[in-house]
């Protein structure tokens, strides 16, 4: 029998503070948001491993170091709206739930969404709007975002995201451009220019839709 309550706290103590996460409030959320309610039942004794791991439908759970310092980096306040693309089965929305005022958690997987639902559901997350559509288009119907969170990587941040940040916001992601080390990037728009700063080499896996195109050949 796992003791999940155990392994939050290692997760905490032994990936999540060394990794450069010093925001208080989020250090307390993912003490208490059971990850192992995230995954599917029999993936629930990994749920705590220092690694990706799979929910279904070629999806994964982010690594928990990775995604405790995309957060720590986005600086969400009591007061900010946010916005999180590839919500997969809620794990981050639950996160962001207990720092933000507003969370709209995106997915176009209807699986993934309806075990969202439920998870988020169980454990009372009042501040999440599940919304159902392309993750590459977002969802102005909220915006705009203080937080634009991705849930997973991408080739390259879509401008239909960027025009949904609220002045001075911040988007979060993993940028995988193809050369085989992904980069968490902080990305800015301050009047029309775009700005990234990369803060750390991560890697996982692609979200559907934000792949590189192609190059035309002739």
């Amino acid at each position: 029998m796992v003791d999940y309550a155990a392994a939050r706290l290692n997760m905490v103590e032994g990936q999540i503070k060394p990794n450069k996460v010093i925001d208080q409030a989020l250090i307390d959320a993912m003490m208490a948001v059971p990850r192992e309610r995230f995954v599917p039942a029999d993936r629930r004794g990994v749920a705590y491993v220092d690694e990706d791991v799979a929910v279904g439908g070629g999806r994964v759970l982010m690594e928990p170091r990775v995604l405790g310092r995309l957060l720590n980096d986005a600086r969400i306040t009591p007061g900010s709206r946010v916005l999180i693309v590839g919500a997969g089965t809620g794990y981050s929305a639950a996160l962001v739930s207990r720092l933000a005022a507003k969370v709209v958690a995106l997915e176009e997987d209807k699986a993934l969404q309806a075990a969202a639902r439920g998870a988020l559901s169980e454990l009372g997350a009042q501040r999440v709007t599940l919304a159902e559509g392309r993750l590459t288009e977002g969802w102005a119907a909220e915006g705009p975002y203080d937080v634009i969170l991705v849930d997973g990587a991408v080739a390259e941040v879509p401008a239909a995201l960027l025009a949904q940040l609220a002045p001075g916001g911040r988007l979060l992601t993993v940028v995988d451009d193809g050369d085989g080390v992904g980069r968490a990037m902080l990305v800015s728009a301050v009047d029309g220019v775009v700005s990234q700063r990369p803060l750390f080499d991560a890697a996982t896996a692609m979200l559907p839709g934000f792949e590189r195109k192609p190059a035309f050949q002739f």
